[in-house]
């Protein structure tokens, strides 16, 4: 640690690194001290210069004489000794909190601004974007940020939160982080000393909110600096419609999400320091990763990464293809090798999008293993997976052999469970979220006297599905189950029968029902866009859905009603898992 004067305050600052790399300046936020980002700084200092220093007021930062000095004018100052005194052009600054609206506020500044190389902001914009915002932005967007803003108000009320900062508000700081965040206070920061910082900043609001907030003349505007805008998903303070607004205000913004809550840097540390550190070599020269080019990336899917088993044919290409053209890069992946291949070209020749061919067995283990491993080795951690390879045997019970049972349950159920399985825990660890889509099909919900195996194992699927929902929500990950009825794929004339005569009725009869896999593509990313749990597709799909949980009685008497019914609802199901 050293000191740096400004004014009438000695700033506590610590620098940790090569001092030939980089500059990396971590801005603490409110009641916090430099010590909440430890763990980022930890990850950060073999490859940068990291600077921290507690705000005036602040752990080991001297209080102005005068509390009035806790205005921009004084804080943005502040900065700028810390800066001076490091001897270098240009930092890259990166704040949180009340840290994040001092950069924001130091960006609009000359003098200042043209210091900072960069700026990361974790939380929202500045309190001069906040006042436009409140100003020009929609009627219940504004009224929903100011309702998740009402602690601001309590902070302007004299002696009151003096009072609470003696007595609650450490305990309730401190419960806060382990329920919300699942971390615990630093050590070195104990409530004592922490009621003292939260009692001296509380003139940061007095002193910053009504003045800046209230003033139309200032611009929101801020200079080409490039930003990171580092969006918390589970922030309880600032909205997702404020967050969308920054791109008002900075033309150069990087926007990314995190599946965390306000103080992401504690508990999502490596997602955090990958983030920055991405950032900052992209700005020093280095090509922009998988992660900096989704964030730039226009169009609804732009950027994102979409693995699309059985994509070969059906369901699986139509959903392939429907993600490329909204600028998703996709790995066309199936046991033809040949038919992902075809996929690919037909991707590039009619999209002109970005596409993979790779040959996978799903219900291979070991071969589903070295699948995920070299996809996000050569591509990255997917944003979407859609499991969709699957198989039919249309036989009734005593007609189906143990290997038509292994085989159908291997594709249909263990393909799934690999999938999920694998690109799940890469989407958790990653920490920024992704979607799993899982294709069950009408026969999840509806029996069948012909499909015992295909039904079994699509009824699996929707149920792992809606458990897997319910573990991944808190990780930022959604999962659904599409459960199409009849749709005009070549998985009747592929499947299994007892009979030739039983195919091609199947055939006839999909031919009749006439609905294209193009359609089901589109209820899977609308799936996807709107976090949709169970999505049955199409009239036959729909009424079966609601029939399942209305009457399941009645279900199980049109089971028993019509084989030949039966047989067309195998050639509804869109698996092109293999070819014949």
């Amino acid at each position: 640690m050293r000191w740096v004067e400004s004014g009438d305050v000695r700033l506590a600052v610590h620098e940790e690194g090569d001092p030939g790399h980089p500059v990396v300046l971590l801005l603490h936020g409110y009641p916090d001290t430099h010590r909440v980002w430890d763990e980022v700084a930890a990850l950060l200092r073999d490859r940068f210069r990291v600077v921290r220093y507690d705000v005036r007021g602040a752990g080991a930062s001297s209080p102005p004489r005068d509390r009035r000095d806790y205005g921009f004018d004084h804080l943005v100052a502040d900065l700028g000794a810390v800066i001076d005194s490091l001897d270098v052009p240009k930092v890259h600054l990166v704040g949180h909190d009340w840290g994040s609206l001092q950069g924001w506020e130091a960006l609009g500044r000359d003098g200042t601004g043209d210091r900072l190389a960069s700026f990361t902001s974790l939380g929202g914009p500045g309190l001069r974007q906040v006042g436009d915002f409140f100003r020009h932005g929609r009627r219940r967007d504004v009224a929903a940020q100011r309702l998740r803003s009402w602690y601001i108000g309590a902070f302007l009320l004299p002696v009151l939160p003096e009072l609470a900062w003696r007595s609650v508000m450490p305990r309730l700081v401190s419960r806060t982080l382990r329920r919300g965040e699942g971390v615990a206070l630093r050590p070195g920061h104990p409530a004592a000393t922490m009621a003292a910082d939260g009692r001296n900043g509380l003139w940061l609001y007095r002193r910053n909110m009504p003045a800046t907030l209230g003033d139309p003349g200032l611009d929101p505007r801020v200079p080409g600096v490039p930003v990171q805008l580092i969006e918390p998903t589970r922030d309880p303070y600032v909205t997702p419609a404020l967050a969308e607004a920054v791109g008002r205000w900075a033309p150069e913004l990087w926007r990314r999400k995190v599946a965390a809550g306000h103080w992401v840097q504690r508990s999502r540390p490596g997602t955090v320091a990958a983030m920055i550190g991405e950032f900052v070599e992209h700005v020093e020269g280095a090509p922009a990763g998988r992660g900096l080019r989704r964030a730039r990336a226009g169009g609804a899917f732009g950027g994102r990464l979409v693995v699309v088993t059985g994509a070969g044919s059906g369901i699986g290409l139509a959903t392939a293809r429907a993600f490329a053209a909204h600028g998703a890069e996709v790995v066309c992946a199936d046991i033809d090798l040949d038919a992902a291949k075809q996929a690919v070209e037909a991707i590039g020749r009619d999209l002109g999008g970005t596409a993979y061919a790779v040959r996978v067995d799903v219900a291979n283990a070991d071969q589903m293993e070295n699948f995920s491993r070299n996809i996000i080795a050569d591509y990255g951690v997917p944003d979407i997976v859609v499991n969709n390879a699957g198989i039919a045997v249309a036989k009734r019970f005593f007609d189906h052999s143990l290997d038509d049972w292994r085989r159908t349950l291997d594709v249909n159920l263990w393909g799934v469970v690999h999938g999920c399985r694998l690109f799940g825990a890469a989407m958790a660890e990653r920490g920024e979220g992704g979607h799993i889509v899982n294709v069950a099909s009408l026969a999840a919900f509806a029996p069948s006297r012909v499909l015992p195996a295909y039904s079994a194992s699509k009824a699996a699927v929707k149920m792992l599905s809606d458990c897997l929902r319910a573990e991944l929500a808190d990780q930022g990950i959604g999962v659904s189950a599409v459960c199409p009825g009849f749709v005009s794929t070549a998985i009747a004339r592929n499947a299994a029968y007892p009979t030739e005569s039983m195919r091609e009725e199947a055939v006839r009869g999909l031919a009749r029902r006439g609905y294209p896999p193009e359609r089901v593509a589109a209820h899977i990313l609308r799936a996807v866009h709107r976090n949709e749990a169970v999505v049955p597709v199409n009239l036959e799909g729909k009424i079966g859905y609601v029939l399942s949980r209305v009457s399941p009685r009645a279900m199980r008497g049109l089971a028993r009603l019509s084989v030949v019914a039966e047989n067309r609802e195998i050639a509804g199901n869109d698996r092109s898992y293999r070819r014949r």
